[in-house]
C-alpha cells in the first residue's frame, strides 16, 4: 500500500488490473480528454508504462482500491510530466465512470498531494489539464491548486488541446 484514506487505498498497478483498467481506459466518456477511448494495445502500454515508472521514479499512476470492496475503481498517483522545457511532478487521476460524484478523485489526488510534499519531498505538486476537462479542474481547485499557466497545446491523437496549469506549493500550505 502506498496510500490511504479514509474509503480508499492505493497500490502499485499490476497486470491482473487490465480488466479494471480497460473499464476506465476504453471507455469512450471517461476518455474525452484523450479524444476517444483506448484500444486493447493502448491500455497494455499504459499499464507498461506505469511499471516501468515505479522502476525509474519509485512511482507513477498507482491502483485506487475501494476499501469497502476491494474494487480497483480508478487510478491516482504522481508522474514526471513535460510542460514547455522543463518537467514537472503531477498528480493525475482517472477513474471509472460508475465512480465519478462520490469525491473519490479529490480524496486520492489529496493523498498524493501530501505524499508528495511528505513522502518525496517536493516543494510543488501540479496539474497539466485539458481546458474543456471542468471535473478535473474542480478537482485540481479542491486540492488547494490555482492555475499558473494556460498557454500550453500538447498535440495529441492528431488534435490540438490546449491544457492548463495548475499548482500547489508547499509554502502555499502553511
Amino acid at each position: 500500500m502506498i496510500c490511504e484514506t479514509k474509503r480508499l487505498y492505493m497500490r502499485e498497478l499490476q497486470y491482473s488490473d487490465i480488466d479494471a483498467l480497460s473499464l476506465i481506459l476504453r471507455d469512450e466518456e471517461t476518455m474525452y480528454a484523450y479524444n476517444g477511448a483506448f484500444t486493447e494495445r493502448e491500455t497494455l502500454d499504459w499499464l507498461e508504462r506505469q511499471l516501468a515508472r515505479y522502476q525509474k521514479y519509485g512511482f507513477g499512476l498507482w491502483a485506487v482500491i475501494l476499501k469497502e470492496s476491494g474494487e480497483m475503481i480508478g487510478q491516482c498517483g504522481l508522474t514526471m510530466q513535460p510542460w514547455k522545457n522543463k518537467e514537472l511532478l503531477e498528480i493525475g487521476y482517472l477513474f471509472n465512470k460508475k465512480y465519478w460524484h462520490r469525491g473519490y478523485a479529490t480524496e486520492a489526488a489529496q493523498a498524493c498531494k501530501k505524499y508528495a510534499f511528505e513522502t518525496l519531498g517536493a516543494d510543488e505538486v501540479c496539474a497539466i489539464i485539458r481546458d474543456t476537462n471542468i471535473p478535473s479542474q474542480m478537482v485540481a481547485e479542491r486540492n488547494g491548486m490555482k492555475i499558473i499557466d494556460d498557454n500550453y497545446i500538447k498535440h495529441y491523437r492528431g488534435v490540438d488541446m490546449p491544457h492548463l496549469l495548475y499548482s500547489v506549493k508547499r509554502e502555499d500550505l502553511s
